[in-house]
């Protein structure tokens, strides 16, 4: 008997923007194969899934696991695997404001977004088309509409305000990884692109604005035509300061501020106890973050105010986990790990600088011979060394952070003290670094927070605050504190100071 002959099969293939009609001389030997044929014959590039309009229930869609379960004749639907593009896992979140974002500003290239299935092949053509005959896509207005909303809803995932460095980042970006975009009458190819991500950013604040997010909300109700006698609409505006990732997030869903407050109370309550439940605070802290944040990013109460409010942040580890859920940054981990590879080079530094003469030469000299003069050199006297030294070096008044008296002092010398690490001792020494205090005091306007008994943990705590409070830095000291964030933690890629530059070039020798 002879074998039967291959049946042909008939598909309907429809895309998001499009169906087209695909004959085949046989079934295929499984799925994949057929996926296969489908990118091969309609010249798709991405990744996809395939449902058919089932038979078996009234056409309805359902995922194709078996080729036997095809009929000859069939419609299938192409869907975008997870893989190949982000679109199924954020379509329903790209109007919605995430409670917390998990990632800061890419330190490299801006991610360009994998854009919806139809601007996708749209792009795929044009790129395909510039490589050519270095022909510039034709941009219709639904097409620019559709590439700027995602991009902006991919930007505001990092940043609710992108600086205009970050914005021109985004542009270039765009344009370099699909070049048929490229603006044929513009210096750099992406101006144009970036005038439009910035305008398109503000829209998408608003949309976000009306949507309830919190961060953007905010700084609503500026002055307007309806409204000509609120402020400008250019002051005051509560913004990140420095890479918060999650400056002011929304409440948790079923949570408001009565029920935040009640958690609060517990909170009090709980870090009163001899022996504190600090697994129940660090959970309890969380789920209050955002009512924390509202309250010291919009009312901006005093700092011993807070402090009472919010007795867990004297908890060191407490604190370096609110500044993680600020910043997504692990904050003793990565100070202590950049510190230290930076020591060497710094000490090396420091002596080269101390062997001159100058004002800056005798300070570091006389530091360095403090550290010389030690029995022991581990790592804290070497940590202790370098902080005291490094504002020295970048010709900062330290007078005024760095701070000693005896364990009798008056405590009321603090009066008018913004920001300051008061070391305590037991004797009259002047000497301006004691490697072995009573303690040392966090100072925050004129009242000691917490004390800790080494400088680096100190200095870190003071920092931790900083943040967690949404406090200045100290203006004395800016560039020792910008150090810590933009060289050490990594946290900005913003221009460094001409100082700063400097010392991060010598510090890469």
């Amino acid at each position: 008997m002879a074998a039967a002959s291959p049946q042909p099969m008939i598909l309907r293939v429809v895309e998001p923007d499009q169906a087209r009609k695909l004959k085949l001389s046989s079934r295929p030997a499984s799925v994949d194969a057929l996926i296969n044929i489908i990118k091969e014959q309609l010249e798709i590039n991405l990744d996809f899934d395939l449902l058919y309009e089932d038979p078996d229930f009234e056409g309805k869609l359902t995922s194709l696991t078996d080729i036997e379960e095809l009929p000859q004749k069939a419609v299938v639907h192409i869907s975008l695997s997870q893989d190949s593009s982000s679109i199924a896992s954020t379509v329903l979140l790209s109007d919605v404001s995430s409670p917390e974002r998990l990632s800061r500003w890419p330190p490299g290239p801006f991610p360009v977004p994998t854009f919806a299935f139809n601007v996708e092949l749209k792009l795929r053509d044009g790129n395909a088309e510039y490589k050519k005959n270095n022909t510039h896509l034709q941009l219709t207005r639904d097409l620019k509409h559709d590439i700027l909303e995602k991009l902006a809803s991919t930007i505001y995932g990092f940043k609710a305000y992108p600086s205009d460095k970050e914005i021109a980042k985004a542009a270039e970006a765009l344009v370099a990884k699909h070049p048929c975009l490229k603006e044929a009458g513009s210096e750099t190819g992406w101006n144009g692109w970036k005038n439009s991500i910035k305008f398109k950013m503000g829209n998408f604040r608003n949309k976000m604005r009306r949507a309830g997010c919190q961060e953007v909300t905010v700084n609503a109700g500026k002055r307007s035509r309806s409204y000509p006698e609120n402020e400008s609409s250019h002051s005051n505006i509560k913004r990140p300061k420095r890479a918060e990732v999650n400056f002011l997030p929304n409440f948790p869903q079923g949570k408001d501020p009565s029920s935040l407050e009640q958690l609060r109370q517990t909170i009090v309550e709980e870090v009163k106890k001899t022996e504190k439940n600090l697994p129940l605070i660090r959970k309890m802290m969380e789920t209050t973050f955002p009512l924390r944040r509202q309250t010291i990013v919009m009312s901006c109460p005093p700092v011993n105010e807070l402090m009472d409010l919010w007795p867990a942040l004297k908890i060191e580890s407490e604190l370096y986990a609110e500044f993680q859920r600020i910043t997504n940054q692990n904050l003793p981990n990565t100070f202590y790990a950049e510190l230290d590879r930076h020591l060497p080079r710094l000490m090396t530094l420091f002596r080269q600088k101390a062997s001159k003469t100058g004002k800056t030469a005798d300070a570091l000299a006389e530091i360095l011979k403090i550290h010389d003069e030690l029995e022991i050199h581990d790592i804290h006297t070497k940590r202790i060394t370098v902080l005291h030294a490094l504002p020295v070096y970048l010709h900062e008044d330290v007078s005024g952070f760095f701070r000693t008296c005896t364990d009798e002092s008056d405590e009321l010398e603090l009066d008018g003290v913004a920001v300051a690490l008061l070391t305590v001792i037991s004797d009259n020494d002047t000497r301006p670094v004691h490697h072995h205090p009573v303690r040392i005091s966090v100072i925050i306007e004129s009242d000691a927070v917490v004390s800790l008994p080494r400088l680096s943990d100190a200095f870190l705590v003071i920092f931790g605050l900083i943040y967690a409070l949404h406090l200045s830095y100290p203006k004395a000291l800016t560039n020792t504190f910008e150090f810590t964030e933009k060289i050490l933690l990594g946290l900005e890629s913003g221009k460094l100071s001409p100082r700063l530059q400097t010392l991060k070039n010598d510090l890469l020798m």
